[in-house]
C-alpha cells in the first residue's frame, strides 16, 4: 500500500477524526492539540524597542512536534486546517514556522462546516497564509500580554498577590461594578396603578379596564391621585368609546451569532458561555451520529454574522413545507442585516444538515449536545419560517373624563413559534384576558376596583447573558472572547454569581476603583472598543501592528510610571466581608477571609480571638437520623458531601443532594443523585416501601476484589522495582498519562521489551 503524500493539521483529534473519514488513503490527518508555540510564561517575550515578540515552543508538547515534523518530511503537500478565525490563522502560521515548511509545500485551508463537501471543496482550493489576519492575532496577543504582565505585579504589591488584571476582562469588570452603582445610588419613585371591573349594562359579560389617563397618558404619582378619579366615577357610568381592533405580525429572530447562542443557552438551558462554546466545539468538530457516521453537527460557532448560504435556505425551504406545509413558510429567502461593526467573515451558527432533525439522533448525542443543537436547529429553521399573527383588540371606557383601557392579544397562526420562540431576559407584561364583543356605545357599571401602589425598581444585575449581550453592543471583545471574559472575572474572584446575577466583590470594587483612578484607557469602555476596531483595521490591512502597539505602549507605559510613583508606600485594604455567623469564643460576627486553600470563616478580633472555621452552605431538608439541619462541606480534595449539622455527634453524611420534598410514605427528606442536570429524588429511608438502594440511584459502583458479583478475589501483583533507566523512562510516560494508568503502561512497556 502506498504512503500517504498529504498530510492535513487540524487543532483537535475529534475534529481529526471526522476530516480523516471524508479524505481518502492519500491523506494523513494529525492534531496539534491547540498551540505549539507561544510567547514564554516566565518573562515578557516583547522586545519594546521593535516590538517583536519572542516565540517558544510550549512546554510538555515536544514529543508532539517531533512527531509533527516527522511526518510533514515525509508528504508532499501540507494542509494547515486550523479553526477558520483570527487565532487560527496564527495557529496555522506558528506551524509553518515551527515545521519549517517553505511556501510551496504549506497551504492554508478553512472550514466553514465540516462536513464532505466542505473538506473535500477546501482542500481541492487552497490558499496562502493570511499574514494580516496573523498579525492581527499578534497584536492583540501583545498587547494583553503587556497590559497582563505590567499591571498584575502592581496589584500584587498594591492590594493582594496573585490577582490579574487584563486589557479586557478590567473593562468587563468594571461593567459590573457601574451596575451595581447604579442600584445602590438608586431612589425609588411611587407610582399606582387603578384597574375597575365592568359589567356590562343590558348584555351579558364582564371585563377588567385600566386606568389610561384624560386627553393624553398620565402616571398616577401618589393615593391622593387615586381617590380624586375613584370620587369623580363613583356610581357613574362608563360609555364604551373607541373599539379598535388589528392583525399585528411577529417576525422570527435571526439565527445564532456566538453572542446570541450564548444568551439563549443561558437564558433557555442554564449553560454558561463557556460551557455553551465548549458544547459547541463539540457539535462543529464531529459526532459519530447511527447510521450516518461521523458527522459535523453545526457550522462554526465563532461569528457576529447573520449571513446565510443559498444553500442553506433552499434547504430549510424544503423541509418547512415538507413537514409543515406552504403556509409555514416565509415565501422566500428571508435575509437578515449584519450589524455594522461586525466582521462578518463567516456565515451564522446553524445545522450543517436541516434534515437532520435534533429528535432523529438524539440516541447518538449527551445530553447537553441534543439540548444546545435542539436550540441551533430550531433558531435555523424558524428564522426562514412565516411570522405569527395575532388579533390585537384595544377598548376604551370613558367616565367623568377619565379614560380606562383594556386590551386583548390572540394568535391566529402560529408561524415560526410552532417551532422555536425567543426566550426573554425579563417577564413581557400580559396581554389581558379575553374580552367581550363590545361595540361603540355600549354602557357599563363599575363592580370591583382594585388600586394599588408601586415603586420603580433599580436596574437588573447582569446575568452572564445580559453581560455577553452588554459587551457586543458596547464594541468589549469578540466573538470568540466572551465566553471566556465571563468566566475570568469570577475564577478571578471580580464577580460572583448570587442567584444567576453577577454581583462585584469586595476584592472586584477594589481593584476596578484602582484601575479608575490611575488607568482610565485601559478601563474606559470606548478606548477598549476604539481598539478592537483598530485591530480590524490591521486584519483588513490598512493599520500596521507594530505602530498600532507602539501608539498603545507609550501612553500606557507613563500611566504605569505614575502610578507607581502615586503609589509609593500605600497598600489598598480589600474590606472583610461580614457573615451572619457569630464566633463562638467572643460573640463578634466573623468575616470572610481569603487563605492558601479558598475562602474561610475568621473571627475578626484578631490576635485576640483567633477562631477560625469552614465555610459552610445550609441546604434544604431535615438529616434523615437526628432532623438537624444539613450542610453542604468540602472534602480535603474538593468534592461537595452533605453532612448533619451537629457533626461526629450524629456522624450521618451522603454524597447525594438533599431537596426540599418529603417522601410522601415516610415524610422524611428526599435526596437526589448530584452532578449536572434534573435528577428525580428518592427516599434513603430503608425502612420506607419507596426506600431506594444505592446501586439503583445512578452511579457507577466499583466491583470489590472478593466476593462480590460472584466473582473471585484477582490478587494484585506487586510493582518491580525500577532501574534508573526504567524510572527515566517512566517520567516521560506521566507527562502524557494519568496517575491511574501508570501501571498499565509500565507492563506494556515491559512486555514490548
Amino acid at each position: 500500500m502506498a504512503k500517504p503524500t498529504n498530510l492535513v493539521i487540524v487543532e483537535s483529534p475529534s475534529k481529526a477524526k471526522t476530516i480523516g473519514k471524508y479524505l481518502g488513503p492519500d491523506y494523513t490527518v494529525k492534531a496539534s492539540m491547540g498551540h505549539l508555540r507561544d510567547l514564554p510564561k516566565s518573562t515578557m517575550g516583547v522586545d519594546f524597542d521593535t516590538f517583536d515578540p519572542h516565540y517558544i515552543p510550549v512546554k510538555g508538547k515536544e514529543d508532539l512536534i517531533r512527531e509533527l515534523k516527522t511526518a510533514a518530511a515525509q508528504v508532499d503537500t501540507v494542509y494547515l486546517a486550523t479553526d477558520p478565525d483570527r487565532e487560527g490563522e496564527a495557529i496555522s502560521w506558528h506551524l509553518k514556522e515551527l515545521l519549517g515548511l517553505p511556501d510551496e509545500k504549506a497551504h492554508r485551508v478553512t472550514f466553514n462546516e465540516i462536513t464532505q463537501k466542505v473538506v473535500t471543496e477546501s482542500i481541492r482550493n487552497p490558499r496562502d497564509i493570511d499574514a494580516d489576519l496573523v498579525d492581527a492575532q499578534q497584536a492583540r496577543r501583545i498587547l494583553d500580554r503587556i497590559v497582563g504582565y505590567q499591571l498584575s505585579p502592581l496589584l500584587w504589591k498594591k492590594v493582594r498577590r496573585g490577582l490579574s488584571a487584563g486589557r479586557v476582562q478590567s473593562v468587563a469588570t468594571r461593567l459590573v461594578v457601574d451596575r451595581e452603582n447604579e442600584i445602590r445610588a438608586f431612589q425609588p419613585r411611587e407610582y399606582w396603578s387603578l384597574d375597575v371591573k365592568l359589567d356590562r349594562i343590558g348584555k351579558p359579560g364582564s371585563f377588567v379596564a385600566h386606568y389610561h389617563g384624560e386627553d393624553k397618558k398620565r402616571e398616577l404619582g401618589c393615593e391622593e391621585e387615586v381617590d380624586q378619579i375613584l370620587g369623580d366615577i363613583q356610581g357613574k357610568e362608563f360609555n364604551v368609546t373607541n373599539v379598535k381592533k388589528s392583525e399585528k405580525k411577529r417576525s422570527a429572530a435571526p439565527p445564532f451569532t456566538t453572542s446570541t447562542l450564548q444568551q439563549e443557552a443561558s437564558r433557555k438551558l442554564n449553560m454558561t458561555p463557556k460551557r455553551t462554546m465548549a458544547i459547541a466545539q463539540q457539535l462543529y468538530e464531529g459526532v459519530d451520529v447511527y447510521g450516518e457516521g461521523t458527522l459535523g453537527l453545526i457550522t462554526y460557532m465563532r461569528t457576529d454574522s447573520l449571513r446565510l448560504s443559498d444553500e442553506a435556505m433552499d434547504a430549510a425551504a424544503g423541509f418547512i413545507r415538507h413537514r409543515y406545509g406552504e403556509n409555514y413558510y416565509y415565501g422566500k429567502h428571508h435575509v437578515f442585516k449584519t450589524k455594522g461593526n461586525a466582521q462578518d467573515a463567516h456565515e451564522a451558527i446553524r445545522p450543517t444538515h436541516v434534515d437532520l432533525d435534533p429528535e432523529k439522533i438524539q440516541s447518538s448525542l449527551t445530553k447537553d449536545q441534543y439540548r444546545l443543537y435542539k436550540l441551533i436547529w430550531s433558531r435555523f429553521l424558524a428564522s426562514q419560517m412565516a411570522n405569527a399573527l395575532f388579533d390585537t383588540v384595544s377598548i376604551d371606557t370613558e367616565c367623568a373624563g377619565h379614560i380606562f383601557r383594556s386590551s386583548h392579544q390572540s394568535m391566529r397562526f402560529a408561524g415560526f413559534i410552532a417551532v422555536y420562540e425567543e426566550g426573554k431576559d425579563e417577564e413581557s407584561e400580559a396581554m389581558g384576558s379575553p374580552l367581550p364583543d363590545l361595540q361603540v356605545g355600549d354602557k357599563a357599571l363599575c363592580t370591583d376596583i382594585k388600586k394599588e401602589q408601586h415603586f420603580t425598581q433599580p436596574p437588573a444585575r447582569y446575568t452572564e447573558a445580559t453581560l455577553v449581550k452588554a459587551m457586543e453592543e458596547k464594541g468589549v471583545g469578540r466573538p470568540s472572547t466572551y465566553a471566556s471574559i465571563v468566566s475570568t472575572i469570577q475564577d478571578r474572584e471580580y464577580v460572583d454569581k448570587q442567584d444567576k446575577r453577577l454581583v462585584p466583590t469586595a476584592l472586584g470594587e477594589v481593584v476596578n476603583g484602582l484601575m479608575m483612578d490611575r488607568f482610565q484607557d485601559i478601563i474606559d469602555v470606548e478606548f477598549t472598543a476604539n481598539m478592537e476596531s483598530k485591530l480590524d483595521e490591521v486584519e483588513e490591512g490598512k493599520r500596521n501592528w507594530k505602530d498600532l502597539l507602539s501608539e498603545f505602549y507609550g501612553g500606557f507605559h507613563q500611566e504605569l510610571e505614575d502610578a507607581e510613583k502615586a503609589l509609593e508606600g500605600v497598600r489598598l485594604k480589600v474590606p472583610d466581608e461580614v457573615t451572619e455567623e457569630i464566633c463562638e469564643v467572643c460573640g463578634k460576627n466573623m468575616v470572610i477571609k481569603m487563605g492558601r486553600f479558598g475562602k474561610f470563616l475568621a473571627c475578626p478580633g484578631w490576635p485576640e480571638c483567633t477562631n477560625t472555621k469552614p465555610i459552610v452552605e445550609r441546604m434544604p431538608g431535615r438529616c434523615p437520623k437526628c432532623a438537624s439541619t444539613m450542610l453542604k462541606r468540602k472534602s480535603k480534595r474538593g468534592y461537595a458531601y452533605y453532612a448533619c449539622e451537629r457533626g461526629a455527634e450524629c456522624g450521618f453524611m451522603t454524597w447525594d443532594v438533599p431537596t426540599a420534598e418529603d417522601c410522601p410514605k415516610c415524610g422524611f427528606t428526599m435526596f437526589k443523585k448530584s452532578g449536572r442536570g434534573r435528577m428525580k429524588p428518592f427516599c434513603i429511608n430503608e425502612t420506607c416501601e419507596n426506600f431506594l438502594p444505592e446501586d439503583k440511584r445512578g452511579y457507577y459502583k466499583k466491583p470489590t476484589a472478593a466476593g462480590e458479583n460472584g466473582e473471585a478475589p484477582v490478587e494484585e501483583k506487586k510493582p518491580e522495582k525500577k532501574t534508573a533507566a526504567k524510572k527515566t523512562a517512566a517520567k516521560k510516560t506521566t507527562a502524557k498519562k494519568t496517575t491511574t494508568k501508570k501501571t498499565t503502561t509500565r507492563k506494556k512497556k515491559e512486555a514490548a521489551e
